[in-house]
Parts: structure tokens; C-alpha cells; sequence
């Protein structure tokens, strides 16, 4: 495996596509990288040569911010809102969904599995 930005990238795969497996690269940054860097994207990871590798390796400490430190980055940010009250921080600090979609229902991704309680049901009609 290629080692790049301290992630062990796959050897099976395209360069284009195995570069998305460094946080803070997707598809259109991966794409950039490897015309920058001069390489076809259809080569697979194993058939680089070390200067390919080392080219790649360049481009990405010069222009991107990756891996540790855009996770730091991504932190502060959340912890700066969360600090100065926000409506954003709050809801980062409840836990749950920041940008403005429904709580009624759904959202369970952000608020974790259901926790069923008592007597929530519609009464039933008595005749």
C-alpha cells in the first residue's frame, strides 16, 4: 500500500478513486490531484512509480488540508459555536439536527434509537 498524508491507501484500486480514502479528498479533489500531478487516473495504485507517489504526495501537503488537521479544524469550529451560544451551537450540544430539519419525527441518525414512552397513543373512542 501507498502511504500518503499518513493513511494506507488500497493497492487494488484506481488512483483517482483510492485517494478518497484520505479525509478531506473527494471525487473532484481526487480528480484535480491526478491531472496536476500528470498521472492517468486509470492507472491502479500498485503500478505507480515512486516518483508518481512522491508527486501526489506534494501536491496534497502543499494545497490540501487533510486527515489530523481538517478533523482539528472541523472540532474548533463545531466547539467556537457551542462556545458563543449560538442557535447552531445549541443544537450541537443537544444533539440534534443544526440545519434546520423537522424533530417531529425522523432525525434519527442525530437523536440515537427511540425511546418509547407511556401514554402516547391516541385514546381510543368510547361509546
Amino acid at each position: 500500500m501507498a502511504r500518503i498524508s499518513g493513511v494506507d491507501i488500497p493497492r487494488e484500486k484506481r488512483i483517482d478513486v483510492s485517494l478518497r480514502y484520505i479525509f478531506g479528498i473527494g471525487a473532484t479533489s481526487a480528480r484535480r490531484i491526478v491531472s496536476s500531478a500528470q498521472v492517468n487516473p486509470a492507472t491502479k495504485t500498485r503500478d505507480l512509480t515512486d516518483e508518481e507517489v512522491n508527486r501526489i504526495r506534494e501536491l496534497i501537503d502543499k494545497g490540501y488540508t487533510v486527515e489530523g488537521d481538517l478533523r482539528r479544524e472541523v472540532r474548533q469550529n463545531i466547539q467556537r459555536l457551542i462556545e458563543i451560544n449560538c442557535y447552531r451551537g445549541v443544537r450541537h450540544r443537544r444533539g440534534l439536527p443544526v440545519r434546520g430539519q423537522r424533530t417531529r419525527t425522523n432525525a434519527r441518525t442525530k437523536r440515537g434509537a427511540r425511546r418509547t414512552v407511556a401514554g402516547k397513543r391516541k385514546a381510543v373512542a368510547k361509546k
